[in-house]
């Protein structure tokens, strides 16, 4: 790729965000003489965003600090629908309650990433149902279907995939596309918004809001898309056995977060760190030179800076030595993840694998079975060796609570209540 003139494109291409783009040159002189109104879009299917939407609100974040305006645009509409992008099946129906208290919770993240307001390049958020609950069928599909052609829709890899495998896609799904691409339209008409950003996997459909835009007002628009991230040992970013990595407090404590960041594999911390922190590119490369077990140190200074952006500085710090107390001093840290058990429940005794399955150590009772089976389950540093054996009350320690451990980093107290 040539040299970028914008500090905005300079930035995406030299931290390693860009994957494909719709128009490289155009996009630079445009970033490097007007302002850049951007959108990406959020499905509200749940009441937080997980790791996997980090890459695009960094890109976010990134562009306003390099000047730019961005636009979160909530899928209130297209949520009701669901997209079938990397589906096997159709997503669940979600009411209108529910997608707006999704919504809410999705907001609280983005006011960590960027700033809201009224100026020129204040973030705002936008719902897409503003629009979409007022289109009528007839004139949509005069106006704007017309300029989809179905052979081509069904070369697109989110229908094609569902098709070869002949698996169900609903029409309701299948107009998707059709409504995300109409979105730009809107934002370009309403916002003056020149480019979407998203996953390699969204490239088909930003490519239809920019050819849509062309044809039915002559705009100018771009897209632009980010390379699927995944891990060095091939696996999916984010995706472990534990479940998502959310990024809001209610659904995963800043001390799990920070764990996940630093249990990153040895050979993806130079990337993530371009990634997932805003440290300097002069100082990345500094901790590119670190070997053995200096990585370690890497791994710690990655984990801050991303639990710092996401939770701020103060939840960061407190799970920094949270980890150092529990794993370098070996003592017993209070803001450890806590989960509360009824005391009647352990009068009575819980056999150990069903307490390691709801201290959320394991998502099933077989997976709670399995940790124990391979030495990886410990009760107040104590390794367990049978998966039947009853827990009872008299566990609890002199502080009053009960220590769990998966392996060496996974950690949970029980408090009786």
């Amino acid at each position: 790729m040539t040299e970028m003139k914008s500090d905005f494109l300079r930035v995406m291409n030299e931290r390693g965000y860009i994957h494909q783009c719709t128009d490289n040159e155009g996009l630079d002189a445009y970033a490097s003489e007007k302002k850049v109104v951007c959108y990406v879009g959020y499905d509200c299917t749940a009441d937080s965003l997980h790791v996997g939407s980090l890459v695009s609100i960094m890109m976010l974040r990134w562009l306003q600090k390099c000047g730019h305006k961005p636009i979160v645009l909530m899928g209130g509409g297209t949520t009701r629908i669901g997209d079938p992008t990397g589906r096997d099946d159709a997503r669940p129906v979600l009411t209108d309650d529910i997608i707006a208290g999704n919504m809410a919770g999705i907001r609280k993240i983005f006011e960590k990433f960027l700033t809201f307001g009224d100026g020129p390049t204040d973030a705002i958020m936008v719902n897409n149902a503003d629009w979409l609950d007022c289109i009528n069928y007839i004139s949509f599909l005069r106006d704007f279907g017309r300029h989809f052609s179905v052979n081509r829709m069904l070369s697109f890899d989110s229908v094609k995939i569902r098709l070869e495998r002949e698996q169900s896609l609903s029409f309701l799904e299948f107009n998707y596309m059709i409504l995300q691409a109409y979105d730009f339209v809107e934002l370009a008409r309403k916002y003056g918004c020149v480019l979407q950003m998203g996953g390699s996997d969204q490239w088909g459909n930003i490519v239809n809001g920019v050819e849509l835009g062309r044809r039915v007002d002559d705009a100018a628009l771009f897209g632009l898309t980010t390379p699927l991230i995944t891990t060095a040992s091939g696996g999916k970013m984010g995706k472990t056995a534990s479940g998502a990595i959310w990024l809001n407090e209610e659904r995963l404590s800043a001390y799990d977060y920070y764990q996940f960041w630093r249990n990153t594999e040895d050979a993806d911390v130079i990337k993530f760190m371009k990634l997932f922190t805003e440290l300097p590119m002069e100082q990345i490369a500094e901790y590119a030179k670190f070997e053995g077990a200096a990585i370690n140190d890497a791994k710690k200074i990655l984990a801050f800076e991303a639990v710092k952006l996401c939770r701020g500085e103060e939840a960061a710090l407190t799970a920094a030595e949270t980890a150092r107390k529990t794993f370098e001093e070996g003592v017993l840290a209070d803001s450890l993840p806590t989960v509360e058990i009824a005391r009647a429940d352990l009068d009575d005794g819980i056999p150990a694998f069903d307490l390691f399955r709801r201290a959320d150590l394991a998502k099933t009772g077989g997976e709670a079975r399995r940790l124990v089976k391979g030495g990886g389950a410990k009760i107040n540093d104590e390794k367990v060796d049978d998966e039947n054996q009853v827990i009872t009350a008299a566990a609890i320690d002199s502080t009053g609570v009960i220590k769990l451990s998966a392996g060496k980093k996974r950690h949970v107290l029980i408090r009786p209540v």
